[in-house]
């Protein structure tokens, strides 16, 4: 990414890249402006409700991105690639599981500025007995309450898009 252009930085004698915070920090900024589209990236591991999110929300009439993966691990991965505004997941998951997820999520200040929404069979006190769930994270019970997200998800594209807009 230096040698693009994208990251100033430079190559020390023994061939490593230093890279300036601040050009990091410019480009998470410019990473963060989509022209009003929400990025949402979903985690749920039954390839059966993964087509019942994506057929769902390309209904809405929401300038959505969606990226949907199998488990934690992946989820992980997508995040350190591209932080999305929204993030749905299950809990039960093969691999890192939604709470290890949610877990080193919070724990990345980077990832402050994604919204997390839980949906899952689990009751509150299964949930509870895991360890509780951070205050911000919104929790759905299975089945999925497409109604519910239907509203979170407008209400967060209003937000982002004041955000951006800068009112």
């Amino acid at each position: 990414m230096v040698e693009a252009g994208a990251l100033s930085g430079w190559k020390t004698a023994g061939g490593h890249r230093r890279i300036w915070q601040d050009s990091v920090d410019a480009l998470l900024a410019r990473g963060r402006t989509h022209g009003g589209t929400l990025r949402v990236l979903i985690v749920e591991d039954d390839k059966l409700l993964q087509t019942l999110y994506r057929e769902t929300f390309s209904t809405w009439p929401i300038p959505l991105e969606l990226n949907i993966v199998n488990h934690g691990l992946d989820a992980l991965v997508e995040l350190g690639r591209e932080q999305p505004d929204l993030l749905i997941t299950d809990l039960r998951m093969p691999g890192v599981d939604g709470f290890e997820m949610i877990r080193r999520l919070h724990a990345n200040p980077l990832s402050s500025r994604t919204s997390i929404v839980v949906v899952s069979a689990l009751s509150a006190q299964e949930i509870a007995a895991r360890g509780p769930l951070p205050k911000d994270v919104t929790v759905y019970r299975k089945p999925i309450p497409f109604h519910e997200l239907h509203g979170y998800i407008q209400a967060l594209s209003a937000q982002r898009r004041r955000t951006h807009d800068g009112a």
